[in-house]
């Protein structure tokens, strides 16, 4: 009777088994692979997004870091200069050196000193702020750019200034100031970063290389870094909705090189557009201008 079950059993086995094709087997197993190659190159991926968010903020961190060092230094030392002016005005009153009036207008003079004093550490935390905001949308450009080649496009800072510079190889073709197709992808993923801001006003400046340049309407270099700059932002105005009261359009010839033009690689490097994040310079006249505690007239900054 085992026998009888244990054959049924074996039977029903090898039934099951004989329904799955040995193609359906093959396909299943190259469907696995695939999905499984795949996955491994998300988690790649991922990991490499991460290190650069670590990179990223592990050196705002550090700059941070630094800021915040400078300005407790420059506490202290104006904390410890507060204690001696008071120390040194004690005993020349206690001397008699001085009179009431003089002790008063001194006393005024100090004062003054303070206000001065914070009106420094408002500026360098507007300083820091802007820093900050600058970073923010350096990190917003090239995340949505991606990893385009350092040739066509650079994305910096500059002594607080935020530059977009795209190569004319990228953007123009030779002696041309008509946009790409491959330029309009970018410059729409620019401008959507733009367009996330709609406080920040810039400039599009034209650059071309010292080779003299003449063609139809056009008279010179003049001419053409002009047209390509127009060019920029007609695009940006028309295709992709920024305001134009937000844009300057300027060109700059070969007279603002960024290197020398005795070589190919040089001349490139100089035939360039350049979009320029405009300093927002009226927080810093609104700071300027907000009365001081302690007195109704603004504290002007200090004399250089």
């Amino acid at each position: 009777m085992k026998l009888q079950y244990l054959l049924l059993a074996g039977s029903c086995s090898l039934a099951l088994f004989s329904c799955v094709s040995p193609k359906k087997l093959r396909e299943s197993e190259a469907k696995y692979s695939q999905l499984n190659g795949a996955y491994i190159e998300l988690q790649g991926k991922l990991r490499d997004c991460e290190q650069q968010g670590r990179d990223s903020s592990a050196a705002f961190a550090k700059r941070k870091a630094l800021y915040e060092s400078r300005l407790s230094n420059m506490t202290d030392q104006s904390e410890m200069l507060k204690q001696n002016n008071s120390q040194m005005l004690n005993q020349l009153k206690d001397l008699s050196v001085i009179s009431g009036s003089q002790a008063e207008s001194i006393k005024k003079s100090l004062e003054n000193i303070g206000a001065k004093d914070a009106y420094i550490k408002d500026l360098q935390s507007a300083i820091a702020r802007k820093d900050s905001l600058n970073m923010a949308l350096v990190m917003n450009l090239k995340g949505a750019i991606g990893n385009l080649d350092d040739k066509d496009i650079n994305i910096k800072v500059d002594k607080g200034v935020v530059y977009i510079d795209i190569s004319d190889k990228m953007l123009f073709k030779s002696g041309s100031y008509d946009i790409t197709d491959r330029a309009k992808e970018v410059l729409g993923k620019v401008a959507a970063v733009l367009n996330n801001q709609p406080n920040i006003e810039f400039m599009v400046e034209g650059h071309t290389d010292n080779v003299p340049y003449r063609s139809g309407v056009l008279l010179d270099n003049w001419d053409l870094s002009v047209k390509r700059a127009t060019s920029v932002v007609r695009l940006l105005q028309n295709q992709y909705g920024i305001t134009p009261s937000r844009i300057t359009a300027a060109g700059r010839s070969e007279y603002l090189p960024v290197a020398s033009n005795d070589t190919p690689d040089g001349k490139a490097a100089n035939r360039r557009t350049r979009i320029v994040i405009l300093p927002q310079l009226d927080q810093f006249f609104k700071l300027l201008e907000t009365p001081q505690a302690g007195g109704s007239q603004p504290v002007p900054p200090p004399a250089k």
